[in-house]
């Protein structure tokens, strides 16, 4: 058998192109499954294979030549004398003049110099370099350039750490600490992380300053505005408890369980005292409780938020409206104001001896919880409110609807804070990670700056006395410290007059519309009694208006048409 093959190719098709064509496929060969092979295989798993693609590292280290520097320094007190003509003696120096002064070198330069040197005598003659022209023109404006940015994040330190945040507290008049409550539990309550809370120096953005351990998770906490050293807080199994900040750990003091709330403490807040000692909680149970500091053994007052429709009724825990926030002024001491979860939005006076005078007001805010509240610093009479997608102005002058609100967002609103320098602005967060900032003197219709400040959503938001930095707690326990600029945070001379036109435009606008519908509603409920002066009165408020019942008639044709269609 030959195993050698010659290829014979003539010199002359050497070096020709190729030349290519498409072509469908075609089978060489097929080999059909072999069913008794299938026995033998065995699926390998894991499979481990070796392979020699590694990440190549190296590290070196380089020590730079260090550059050395000196400062000299050279007093020139006379012109460029020769070496043998002495400045000192003024007929030398005569001499040597007078004999450059001959040379027909220096006159030509001289006449060259002197034409460029003219004109510019001659135009700072023309022109006063130091007189302020156009002086008498006013100045233009300058152009506002609203920002943001964020200065720093702190993270929670704990075990597992990326737990929801639940209320910051700034300490009063202006301190740089803040106290930050985290709480992560299950649908029971039952805590599944560690439950202590830290309070953060805003320079030190690594390790807090403090640890807190409550026996159960807290839910708020307040500095004193009185003793920078002493907090007080909320616990989820009802009990209020004091806090020093100078003794790491467990609570100074904690109410005993039998007085305490029968659900968590929503909120804690000082009350304007002599003693500067007491304050007040509320919760889901629907029960308010004033207590003192130095006797937790029991409440000094109790107070529960059962809106009665006269003073014959009794109040009772049953029909209590459970708190979901707080709101209080020290201005004015015996008022307070509670939010709840059904919408509602209390007004409460502590000195009232009845059940009405103890709650006198009642707005119904939002369709579902009341997120926060919160009084303008500058007009009292004016909060927001944060519920059901929506931020929205009230006035203590109109109870049947709010007299400015935002328009309902896509993201749930979480929380919302006035500006305690900048009267007219606030700050609200979304369930985004977006941080809106709101300036009622600038636009009224939309944010006038909004920032991504993270991905995960954010849920509260505390600015500092000064008005430039607003701390904003998020779902995953990161506190964002936001510095706004200049012009967010410092207030004209005019923006408390503008906003009181704004302010007294919107209630006044309310009030009519209030009288309004209140004269419709009457007139309702007395044609539906059969009254005929009121029978009448309604059919006089439709004469001379043909478009509105031309629009009525056809609007009614339509819909039986869609319904026959149906």
């Amino acid at each position: 058998m030959e195993i050698s093959y010659q290829y014979t190719k003539k010199r002359c098709d050497f070096g020709r192109q190729a030349l290519f064509c498409e072509q469908g496929p075609e089978l060489c060969d097929s080999i059909t499954t072999n069913v008794a092979e299938h026995k033998h295989y065995i699926l390998r798993n894991p499979v481990h294979e070796p392979i020699q693609n590694t990440p190549c590292f190296s590290q070196q280290f380089i020590n730079t030549i260090r550059a050395e520097y000196t400062t000299t320094g050279a007093n020139h007190a006379e012109g460029g004398w020769p070496k043998d003509v002495n400045v000192v003696d003024p007929e030398a120096t005569q001499r040597y003049r007078r004999k450059i002064e001959k040379d027909d070198t220096y006159i030509h330069c001289v006449m060259s110099l002197s034409p460029g040197l003219e004109h510019y005598v001659l135009q700072n003659n023309a022109i006063d370099m130091y007189r302020t022209y156009y002086a008498e023109m006013a100045s233009l404006p300058p152009i506002e350039k609203s920002s943001c940015r964020t200065v720093n994040v702190y993270r929670d330190v704990a075990a597992g750490g990326g737990r929801p945040i639940s209320s910051i507290c700034w300490q009063s008049e202006g301190g740089h600490c803040f106290a930050v409550t985290y709480v992560d539990v299950d649908f029971n309550h039952i805590a599944r992380a560690p439950v202590e809370s830290y309070i953060w120096d805003i320079e030190n953005a690594n390790y807090p300053i403090s640890t807190l351990l409550p026996p159960s998770p807290l839910l708020d906490l307040q500095f004193n505005p009185r003793d920078q050293n002493t907090l007080i807080g909320g616990i989820m199994n009802g009990q209020v408890g004091v806090w020093d900040k100078r003794q790491h750990g467990a609570a100074a003091g904690l109410c005993a369980p039998h007085v305490a709330h029968r659900e968590l403490v929503r909120n804690v807040l000082y009350i304007n005292s002599k003693s500067g000692q007491e304050f007040f909680s509320g919760g889901p149970d629907g029960a308010c409780k004033w207590w003192d500091i130095r006797n937790l053994n029991e409440p000094t007052d109790e107070m529960i938020l059962d809106v009665v429709k006269s003073s014959f009724d009794v109040q009772t825990m049953a029909n209590a409206n459970g708190v979901s926030t707080l709101e209080y002024e020290s201005t004015m001491p015996t008022r307070f104001m509670a939010g709840t979860e059904n919408g509602f939005v209390i007004g409460g006076n502590r000195k009232g001896k009845t059940p009405m005078e103890k709650l006198p007001a009642k707005f119904e805010a939002h369709l579902g919880p009341v997120w926060s509240l919160e009084r303008n610093p500058g007009f009292l009479k004016n909060f927001l409110t944060v519920g059901d997608w929506t931020v929205r102005l009230w006035s203590e002058d109109c109870r049947e609807s709010a007299v400015l609100w935002s328009p309902p967002h896509r993201h749930k609103v979480t929380a919302a804070a006035w500006s305690p320098t900048r009267l007219s602005l606030m700050t609200m967060m979304q369930w985004n990670g977006v941080m809106a900032i709101w300036d009622l003197l600038r636009r009224q219709h939309e944010p006038v700056l909004t920032m991504q400040i993270c991905e995960e959503p954010l849920l509260r938001v505390r600015m500092h006395d000064g008005g430039t930095l607003a701390a904003c707690g998020s779902k995953k326990g990161n506190v964002y410290m936001v510095e706004l600029s200049q012009n967010l945070s410092q207030s004209d001379k005019n923006d408390k007059v503008l906003l009181t036109a704004i302010f007294d435009r919107e209630s006044k606008r309310e009030r009519i519309l209030e009288a309004r519908m209140r004269e419709f509603r009457l007139k309702m409920r007395q044609a539906e009694e059969g009254s005929p002066i009121a029978v009448a009165s309604e059919v006089d408020l439709t004469v001379g208006d043909k478009d509105l019942a031309e629009a009525t008639a056809d609007y009614m044709q339509l819909v039986k048409k869609e319904l026959a269609a149906m």
